[in-house]
């Protein structure tokens, strides 16, 4: 028996170390699986359809409207009837009258989350938008991790942020969350300190800190980059090693990533 377990212990050793290095990133579609017909930034279509090519997560944007209201859109503003608004300055009735590029009108985050609870392959990946006051954020914060729970995905959500308010919100609301950080500027060692799931940096920043993928995972943390869409870029980031690639072009990462196999 003792000599079956001398020779299993190096065998299971190995395996893991093949394991780590055949590990290649996964891939998350930026703000959905929007380059594709009948698709558009955002849009609810867009979350289905990164459902249905089987990518890791879809990634969404979050503001709060003036009337208190999670609404999903990237900008900080918006076209309605014509008119510029700013997202955080108008009440739902006027955001509800903006029509994304496929036809769709704006989305709540309830309606985002009504679609999404019909996806069988993704994780969706919230990223807080930061507004013009701390109360704002925390609102905001508050009643989307409520929602989240309230219908029992925790599980099968992440958030970002280039706020560290918002960062911190999650970690205070919802400890078990993976929260991660957008903004480039503090090493893994001090996310890690506040209890961050990772780093999730702009490429170019990984460019200049190589040495922080490695640093990071030391930590038992992961490490997201932003938004890779060119196959330079991308073959760049396989090759070092990172945990998840942000990208409008899911399935040229895909290929990329079956070609480096």
């Amino acid at each position: 028996m003792k000599k079956k377990s001398i020779l299993i212990v190096p065998f299971l050793l190995l395996i893991f170390c093949l394991g780590e290095i055949n590990a290649q990133p996964e891939i998350i579609a930026h703000r959905g699986y929007w380059k594709t017909e009948g698709s558009a930034q955002n849009s609810i279509a867009a979350l289905l359809k990164a459902d249905s090519i089987e990518v890791y997560g879809s990634e969404c944007d979050l503001w709060l409207s003036s009337d208190g209201v999670p609404v999903v859109n990237h900008d900080a503003t918006a076209i309605a009837n014509g008119k510029k608004i700013t997202v955080e300055e108008s009440p739902l009735a006027i955001l509800k009258k903006v029509t994304l590029a496929n036809g769709e009108s704006l989305p709540t985050f309830e309606e985002y989350l009504d679609a999404f609870e019909k996806c069988k392959n993704i994780k969706l990946i919230i990223e807080f938008k930061t507004h013009k006051t701390k109360e704002r954020e925390n609102e905001l914060a508050e009643k989307v991790i409520n929602s989240v729970h309230k219908r029992n995905l925790a599980d099968r959500v992440e958030y970002i942020s280039f706020g560290m308010n918002f960062v911190n919100q999650v970690i205070r609301l919802d400890p078990s969350a993976k929260v991660y950080y957008l903004n480039g500027d503090l090493t893994p060692e001090e996310l890690h300190a506040i209890g961050a799931a990772g780093i999730d940096y702009h490429y170019n920043v990984i460019y200049k800190h190589p040495e922080w993928v490695k640093s990071a995972h030391d930590l038992g943390m992961k490490v997201n980059v932003w938004t890779v869409n060119k196959r330079e870029d991308i073959e760049k980031m396989i090759d070092l090693k990172v945990d998840y690639i942000t990208t409008d072009e899911p399935l040229l990462v895909r290929e990329i990533i079956s070609e480096k196999k």
